[in-house]
Protein backbone atom coordinates (compact mmCIF):
# COMPACT_ATOMS: atom_id res chain seq x y z
CA UNK A 1 0.00 0.00 0.00
CA UNK A 2 1.61 3.27 -0.94
CA UNK A 3 1.92 6.65 1.71
CA UNK A 4 -1.31 8.07 0.07
CA UNK A 5 -3.71 5.17 0.72
CA UNK A 6 -1.49 4.38 3.82
CA UNK A 7 -2.38 8.13 4.97
CA UNK A 8 -6.13 8.33 3.45
CA UNK A 9 -7.13 5.44 5.56
CA UNK A 10 -5.50 7.01 8.83
CA UNK A 11 -7.64 9.89 8.31
CA UNK A 12 -10.45 9.20 6.66
CA UNK A 13 -12.75 11.09 8.98
CA UNK A 14 -11.42 13.81 8.39
CA UNK A 15 -10.95 13.36 4.90
CA UNK A 16 -15.05 12.58 4.18
CA UNK A 17 -16.09 15.73 6.38
CA UNK A 18 -13.72 17.80 3.95
CA UNK A 19 -14.72 16.49 0.71
CA UNK A 20 -17.90 17.67 -1.15
CA UNK A 21 -20.48 15.26 -1.94
CA UNK A 22 -21.27 14.31 -5.59
CA UNK A 23 -24.58 16.47 -6.71
CA UNK A 24 -27.54 14.92 -8.73
CA UNK A 25 -28.75 16.50 -11.93
CA UNK A 26 -28.65 13.09 -14.38
CA UNK A 27 -30.03 12.57 -17.50
CA UNK A 28 -30.22 9.15 -19.52
CA UNK A 29 -31.11 5.72 -18.59
CA UNK A 30 -29.34 2.32 -18.04
CA UNK A 31 -28.93 1.45 -21.89
CA UNK A 32 -26.98 4.70 -21.93
CA UNK A 33 -24.92 4.67 -19.04
CA UNK A 34 -25.38 6.80 -15.75
CA UNK A 35 -24.53 10.35 -17.07
CA UNK A 36 -23.46 12.70 -14.61
CA UNK A 37 -25.98 10.32 -12.13
CA UNK A 38 -26.61 10.85 -8.90
CA UNK A 39 -24.41 9.52 -6.03
CA UNK A 40 -22.69 6.92 -8.76
CA UNK A 41 -20.02 5.74 -6.61
CA UNK A 42 -22.07 5.78 -2.78
CA UNK A 43 -23.09 2.07 -2.90
CA UNK A 44 -20.11 0.77 -5.04
CA UNK A 45 -16.92 2.60 -4.00
CA UNK A 46 -18.23 5.26 -1.03
CA UNK A 47 -14.05 5.93 -0.44
CA UNK A 48 -13.55 6.87 -4.10
CA UNK A 49 -13.79 11.29 -3.92
CA UNK A 50 -11.55 10.38 0.06
CA UNK A 51 -9.21 8.54 -1.79
CA UNK A 52 -8.74 11.32 -5.01
CA UNK A 53 -8.72 13.80 -2.40
CA UNK A 54 -5.81 12.43 -0.34
CA UNK A 55 -3.97 11.49 -3.49
CA UNK A 56 -4.22 15.21 -4.76
CA UNK A 57 -3.20 16.54 -0.90
CA UNK A 58 0.08 14.91 -0.75
CA UNK A 59 0.85 15.60 -4.63
CA UNK A 60 0.47 19.53 -4.20
CA UNK A 61 2.00 18.98 -0.44
CA UNK A 62 5.24 17.68 -2.79
CA UNK A 63 5.17 19.82 -5.32
CA UNK A 64 2.40 23.29 -4.82
CA UNK A 65 2.90 23.75 -9.22
CA UNK A 66 1.07 20.54 -9.30
CA UNK A 67 -2.46 21.68 -8.40
CA UNK A 68 -2.28 23.86 -11.77
CA UNK A 69 -1.00 20.93 -13.83
CA UNK A 70 -4.00 18.54 -12.81
CA UNK A 71 -5.99 21.27 -13.47
CA UNK A 72 -5.06 22.10 -16.69
CA UNK A 73 -4.87 18.04 -17.25
CA UNK A 74 -8.71 18.07 -16.89
CA UNK A 75 -8.80 21.82 -19.57
CA UNK A 76 -7.01 19.95 -21.91
CA UNK A 77 -9.00 16.39 -21.50
CA UNK A 78 -12.74 18.15 -22.45
CA UNK A 79 -11.61 20.42 -25.09
CA UNK A 80 -10.87 17.20 -26.97
CA UNK A 81 -13.81 15.19 -27.62
CA UNK A 82 -14.98 16.00 -24.06
CA UNK A 83 -13.97 14.93 -20.67
CA UNK A 84 -13.35 11.05 -21.90
CA UNK A 85 -9.69 10.71 -19.98
CA UNK A 86 -8.87 10.76 -23.93
CA UNK A 87 -5.63 13.20 -22.96
CA UNK A 88 -4.04 10.37 -20.91
CA UNK A 89 -4.20 7.59 -23.14
CA UNK A 90 -0.34 6.93 -24.56
CA UNK A 91 0.24 5.80 -28.13
CA UNK A 92 -0.33 2.84 -29.59
CA UNK A 93 -0.68 0.81 -32.77
CA UNK A 94 -4.46 1.95 -33.67
CA UNK A 95 -3.65 6.01 -32.88
CA UNK A 96 -1.39 8.67 -31.97
CA UNK A 97 -2.37 9.74 -28.84
CA UNK A 98 -3.11 13.61 -27.53
CA UNK A 99 0.11 13.66 -24.93
CA UNK A 100 2.39 14.64 -28.13
CA UNK A 101 0.07 17.13 -30.11
CA UNK A 102 2.11 20.75 -29.57
CA UNK A 103 -0.45 22.28 -26.74
CA UNK A 104 0.67 19.54 -24.32
CA UNK A 105 4.04 18.02 -25.63
CA UNK A 106 6.85 18.80 -22.83
CA UNK A 107 4.09 20.72 -21.46
CA UNK A 108 1.55 18.74 -19.60
CA UNK A 109 2.24 16.92 -16.26
CA UNK A 110 0.59 15.26 -13.38
CA UNK A 111 0.26 11.61 -15.09
CA UNK A 112 2.09 9.77 -12.60
CA UNK A 113 -0.57 11.25 -10.22
CA UNK A 114 -3.12 10.24 -11.64
CA UNK A 115 -1.74 6.64 -12.07
CA UNK A 116 -1.03 6.81 -8.38
CA UNK A 117 -4.88 7.64 -7.48
CA UNK A 118 -6.08 5.01 -9.82
CA UNK A 119 -4.05 2.10 -8.50
CA UNK A 120 -5.26 3.36 -4.95
CA UNK A 121 -8.83 3.44 -6.25
CA UNK A 122 -8.70 -0.52 -7.81
CA UNK A 123 -7.56 -1.93 -4.70
CA UNK A 124 -10.77 -0.59 -3.03
CA UNK A 125 -12.95 -1.15 -5.55
CA UNK A 126 -11.91 -2.56 -8.73
CA UNK A 127 -12.58 -0.89 -12.07
CA UNK A 128 -15.70 1.22 -10.76
CA UNK A 129 -14.10 4.65 -11.08
CA UNK A 130 -13.47 6.03 -14.20
CA UNK A 131 -10.16 8.10 -15.11
CA UNK A 132 -12.21 10.82 -16.86
CA UNK A 133 -14.03 11.14 -13.11
CA UNK A 134 -10.30 10.87 -11.41
CA UNK A 135 -9.57 14.05 -13.63
CA UNK A 136 -12.71 16.26 -12.97
CA UNK A 137 -12.24 15.59 -9.21
CA UNK A 138 -8.92 15.99 -9.33
CA UNK A 139 -9.13 19.32 -10.70
CA UNK A 140 -11.74 20.02 -8.19
CA UNK A 141 -9.44 19.46 -5.06
CA UNK A 142 -6.19 20.94 -6.81
CA UNK A 143 -8.28 24.37 -6.74
CA UNK A 144 -9.21 23.27 -2.92
CA UNK A 145 -5.81 22.60 -1.43
CA UNK A 146 -4.86 25.61 -3.12
CA UNK A 147 -7.42 27.99 -1.01
CA UNK A 148 -9.67 28.03 -3.97
CA UNK A 149 -13.39 27.34 -3.86
CA UNK A 150 -15.02 24.05 -3.82
CA UNK A 151 -18.05 22.61 -5.93
CA UNK A 152 -19.90 19.17 -6.09
CA UNK A 153 -18.23 17.26 -9.22
CA UNK A 154 -20.79 14.99 -11.37
CA UNK A 155 -20.02 11.63 -11.93
CA UNK A 156 -20.75 8.86 -13.89
CA UNK A 157 -18.17 9.56 -17.30
CA UNK A 158 -16.91 6.75 -19.04
CA UNK A 159 -13.00 6.67 -20.81
CA UNK A 160 -13.17 7.04 -23.98
CA UNK A 161 -11.26 4.14 -26.36
CA UNK A 162 -9.47 6.16 -28.44
CA UNK A 163 -7.67 10.04 -28.47
CA UNK A 164 -7.29 12.56 -31.45
CA UNK A 165 -3.62 14.65 -31.59
CA UNK A 166 -5.30 16.59 -34.35
CA UNK A 167 -8.03 17.99 -32.59
CA UNK A 168 -5.95 18.44 -29.68
CA UNK A 169 -3.40 20.64 -31.96
CA UNK A 170 -6.76 22.29 -33.57
CA UNK A 171 -9.24 22.74 -30.01
CA UNK A 172 -7.23 23.89 -27.37
CA UNK A 173 -6.38 27.97 -27.20
CA UNK A 174 -2.78 29.04 -27.96
CA UNK A 175 -1.13 31.36 -25.59
CA UNK A 176 -0.48 34.02 -28.45
CA UNK A 177 -4.56 34.10 -29.36
CA UNK A 178 -6.58 36.91 -29.64
CA UNK A 179 -9.86 37.38 -27.76
CA UNK A 180 -11.97 36.93 -31.20
CA UNK A 181 -9.98 33.13 -31.12
CA UNK A 182 -10.14 32.68 -27.52
CA UNK A 183 -13.78 33.04 -28.16
CA UNK A 184 -14.19 30.87 -31.07
CA UNK A 185 -12.37 27.98 -29.89
CA UNK A 186 -14.81 28.27 -26.30
CA UNK A 187 -17.36 28.37 -28.41
CA UNK A 188 -17.09 25.57 -30.42
CA UNK A 189 -17.40 23.20 -27.38
CA UNK A 190 -20.93 25.81 -26.01
CA UNK A 191 -18.80 27.70 -23.57
CA UNK A 192 -19.72 31.44 -23.48
CA UNK A 193 -17.09 34.31 -23.51
CA UNK A 194 -17.89 34.92 -19.89
CA UNK A 195 -16.85 31.17 -19.55
CA UNK A 196 -13.77 31.68 -21.33
CA UNK A 197 -12.78 34.62 -18.76
CA UNK A 198 -13.99 33.18 -15.50
CA UNK A 199 -12.11 29.83 -16.66
CA UNK A 200 -8.66 31.23 -17.69
CA UNK A 201 -8.69 32.78 -13.91
CA UNK A 202 -7.24 29.23 -13.60
CA UNK A 203 -3.58 30.57 -14.35
CA UNK A 204 -3.60 32.29 -10.97
CA UNK A 205 -1.71 29.16 -10.71
CA UNK A 206 1.17 27.69 -12.43
CA UNK A 207 4.25 28.24 -14.63
CA UNK A 208 4.85 28.48 -18.06
CA UNK A 209 7.81 28.54 -20.58
CA UNK A 210 9.50 31.11 -22.22
CA UNK A 211 8.68 30.06 -25.40
CA UNK A 212 5.06 30.20 -24.79
CA UNK A 213 4.84 34.02 -24.42
CA UNK A 214 7.97 35.26 -26.77
CA UNK A 215 5.48 38.03 -27.97
CA UNK A 216 5.76 39.40 -24.43
CA UNK A 217 8.85 39.84 -24.42
CA UNK A 218 8.66 42.34 -27.30
CA UNK A 219 6.44 45.05 -24.99
CA UNK A 220 3.98 46.75 -26.82
CA UNK A 221 5.07 47.74 -30.21
CA UNK A 222 1.25 47.60 -31.80
CA UNK A 223 -0.51 50.95 -30.48
CA UNK A 224 -3.97 49.22 -30.46
CA UNK A 225 -1.87 46.17 -28.70
CA UNK A 226 -2.53 44.73 -25.03
CA UNK A 227 -0.36 47.57 -22.52
CA UNK A 228 2.63 46.29 -20.83
CA UNK A 229 4.02 47.05 -17.72
CA UNK A 230 7.41 48.23 -18.75
CA UNK A 231 9.32 47.49 -15.61
CA UNK A 232 7.40 43.90 -16.09
CA UNK A 233 8.67 43.06 -19.54
CA UNK A 234 12.18 43.51 -19.19
CA UNK A 235 11.81 41.06 -15.85
CA UNK A 236 10.67 38.87 -18.09
CA UNK A 237 13.51 39.83 -20.71
CA UNK A 238 16.07 39.08 -18.42
CA UNK A 239 15.13 35.40 -17.14
CA UNK A 240 14.26 34.53 -20.34
CA UNK A 241 17.23 35.96 -22.25
CA UNK A 242 20.40 33.05 -21.68
CA UNK A 243 17.02 30.77 -21.63
CA UNK A 244 17.07 27.86 -24.28
CA UNK A 245 13.60 28.58 -23.92
CA UNK A 246 12.60 26.40 -20.89
CA UNK A 247 12.99 28.61 -18.56
CA UNK A 248 9.80 28.71 -16.48
CA UNK A 249 8.09 32.24 -15.11
CA UNK A 250 5.10 32.36 -12.90
CA UNK A 251 1.56 32.92 -14.12
CA UNK A 252 0.82 34.96 -11.18
CA UNK A 253 4.22 36.99 -9.58
CA UNK A 254 2.35 37.84 -6.39
CA UNK A 255 1.29 34.49 -5.34
CA UNK A 256 1.89 31.70 -7.69
CA UNK A 257 0.65 28.53 -5.61
CA UNK A 258 -2.38 30.42 -3.87
CA UNK A 259 -5.72 29.79 -5.87
CA UNK A 260 -7.09 33.79 -5.64
CA UNK A 261 -8.16 36.60 -7.96
CA UNK A 262 -4.74 38.05 -8.00
CA UNK A 263 -4.66 37.15 -11.66
CA UNK A 264 -6.99 39.49 -12.87
CA UNK A 265 -5.15 42.44 -11.22
CA UNK A 266 -2.29 41.41 -12.99
CA UNK A 267 -4.03 41.86 -15.97
CA UNK A 268 -5.11 45.16 -15.48
CA UNK A 269 -1.71 46.41 -14.35
CA UNK A 270 -0.39 45.22 -17.67
CA UNK A 271 1.33 41.75 -15.93
CA UNK A 272 -0.31 39.06 -17.95
CA UNK A 273 2.61 36.50 -18.79
CA UNK A 274 0.82 35.20 -21.76
CA UNK A 275 -0.08 37.49 -24.82
CA UNK A 276 -3.81 35.46 -24.57
CA UNK A 277 -4.26 36.34 -20.92
CA UNK A 278 -3.41 40.17 -21.32
CA UNK A 279 -5.44 40.03 -24.21
CA UNK A 280 -8.72 39.69 -21.72
CA UNK A 281 -8.02 43.09 -19.90
CA UNK A 282 -7.02 44.82 -23.58
CA UNK A 283 -8.71 43.11 -26.72
CA UNK A 284 -12.18 43.51 -26.29
CA UNK A 285 -14.51 45.41 -23.98
CA UNK A 286 -16.70 42.65 -22.99
CA UNK A 287 -13.80 40.56 -21.54
CA UNK A 288 -12.41 44.04 -19.75
CA UNK A 289 -15.70 44.74 -18.21
CA UNK A 290 -15.37 40.88 -16.63
CA UNK A 291 -12.05 41.29 -15.50
CA UNK A 292 -12.31 44.34 -14.16
CA UNK A 293 -15.63 42.83 -11.93
CA UNK A 294 -13.45 39.63 -10.99
CA UNK A 295 -10.21 41.97 -9.76
CA UNK A 296 -12.98 43.84 -7.60
CA UNK A 297 -15.03 40.92 -6.32
CA UNK A 298 -12.78 37.56 -5.72
CA UNK A 299 -16.22 36.49 -4.65
CA UNK A 300 -17.88 36.59 -7.86
CA UNK A 301 -15.11 34.85 -9.74
CA UNK A 302 -15.17 32.46 -7.67
CA UNK A 303 -18.98 31.60 -7.97
CA UNK A 304 -18.54 32.18 -12.39
CA UNK A 305 -15.30 30.54 -12.08
CA UNK A 306 -17.25 26.54 -10.23
CA UNK A 307 -20.40 27.17 -12.85
CA UNK A 308 -18.24 27.25 -15.25
CA UNK A 309 -15.87 24.37 -14.71
CA UNK A 310 -19.73 22.34 -13.73
CA UNK A 311 -20.47 23.66 -17.15
CA UNK A 312 -17.09 22.19 -18.89
CA UNK A 313 -16.94 18.99 -16.66
CA UNK A 314 -20.02 18.19 -18.68
CA UNK A 315 -19.09 18.02 -22.11
CA UNK A 316 -19.15 15.01 -24.43
CA UNK A 317 -20.21 12.65 -21.36
CA UNK A 318 -18.92 8.80 -22.83
CA UNK A 319 -21.90 6.27 -22.33
CA UNK A 320 -21.27 2.95 -21.48
CA UNK A 321 -21.89 2.20 -25.09
CA UNK A 322 -18.90 3.67 -26.46
CA UNK A 323 -17.18 3.95 -23.39
CA UNK A 324 -15.38 2.07 -20.73
CA UNK A 325 -14.11 1.80 -17.03
CA UNK A 326 -10.08 1.90 -17.60
CA UNK A 327 -8.16 -0.42 -15.49
CA UNK A 328 -5.22 1.39 -16.69
CA UNK A 329 -5.57 5.14 -17.28
CA UNK A 330 -2.60 5.13 -19.99
CA UNK A 331 -4.49 2.07 -21.77
CA UNK A 332 -7.66 1.20 -23.01
CA UNK A 333 -8.36 -2.74 -21.14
Amino acid sequence: MNLALFSLFLGVAIVFAIVPTIIGGGYGDEDCGDLLGNDVYKDRCPEAEAIIYAGVRLAVFEDPRMAASLLRLHFHDCFVNGCDASVLLDDNDNFVGEKTAAPNLNSLRGFEVIDAIKQDLEIVCPQTVSCADILAVAARDSVVVSGGPSWDVQMGRKDSFTASKSLANNNIPGPNSTVATLVSKFQNVNLSLKDMVALSGAHTMGKARCTTFTARLQGSTNPNGPDSSLEYVQSLQRLCSESDGNTLANLDLATPATFDNQYYLNLLSGEGLLLSDQNLATGDDQTRELVETYAQDPSAFFEDFKDSMVKMGSLGAVTTMNGEIRRDCRSVN
